[in-house]
């Protein structure tokens, strides 16, 4: 049974580890590139930053760049799986001997541990208009700004940052979620959160929906006018914007939550 993206056991690199290997010079590695067509892109990092912008052409364009200061960028390897209409870009580390190889697969498969290597890969994707993108990442900040199609946007230690004319999906750890959304449809609940950062989002002003907003350490503020259910609180609040509908839930604990109308 292949073991969830989610779940993976991607190590990190002892802050001591670090301090040795900015004495180094950074060494890089080839770079990779991948264009084609698809309905979906989904890239899966581990360390480095994923960044996505708009596409000039019909075509999805993928480029990474790898560099490390201590281990062997070529031990890392760039792999493309594609199936059912989409196409999953990853960044697979050696396995340890004896230990179940890494895997690229899309969606909650695959197996990814970096077993303390310190190579970076840094992703850069254009994206078509239309097309959906995916960026799960482990150490390394999220991007995807000016997009024409729906976004969907993991990491666990960095920000993720987001603008599109789609809808938009957001988590993390270590970070703050900072978006902006031309379109909120559909039934199933639309979730965003994090442990340690602020959650800064821009809605379309003819937003209808029931929201529920939760922080510990925070404040919560909304541009909407809203009909509040419960009791009123600076740290949480439920109420329905607009004749309600979806469900939108906004969680943090060290941080503040904010939604703003687009203008």
């Amino acid at each position: 049974m292949r073991a969830p993206f989610s779940a993976f056991r991607a190590l990190l690199i002892p802050a001591a580890a670090l301090l040795v290997a900015a004495a180094a010079p950074a060494v890089s590695a080839q770079d990779f590139r991948w264009h084609g067509s698809s309905r979906s892109i989904e890239i899966k990092g581990v360390n480095g930053e994923i960044r996505a912008e708009p596409s000039g052409s019909n075509e999805i364009d993928v480029t990474a760049e790898k560099r490390a200061n201590r281990d062997n960028p070529d031990s890392v390897r760039i792999e493309v799986v594609q199936s059912g209409g989409g196409v999953t870009i990853c960044a697979v580390y050696p396995s340890r001997d004896g230990a179940r190889p890494n895997e690229c697969a899309p969606g909650d498969g695959g197996r990814m541990n970096v077993q303390n290597n310190d190579v970076q890969v840094r992703f850069n994707v254009r994206v078509p208009a239309g097309v959906v993108f995916i960026g799960k990442n482990v150490n390394g900040n999220v991007e995807a700004t000016g997009l024409n199609g729906d976004v969907s946007l993991n990491t666990v230690n960095g920000s993720v940052t987001f603008s599109t004319t789609g809808e938009g999906r957001a988590k993390t750890v270590n970070g703050s979620i900072r978006g902006e959304m031309g379109r909120v449809s559909g039934a199933d609940p639309l979730e965003m959160s994090t442990v340690n950062g602020s959650i800064n989002l821009t809605l379309p002003a003819d937003l209808s929906a029931d929201v529920k907003a939760v922080t510990v350490n925070g404040d919560i503020n909304s541009e909407f006018p809203m009909t509040v259910s419960g009791r009123i609180s600076r740290r949480r609040l439920e109420g329905t914007i607009g004749g309600g509908g979806r469900q939108l839930s906004f969680e943090t604990v060290n941080g503040s939550i904010t939604l703003k109308t687009a203008r």
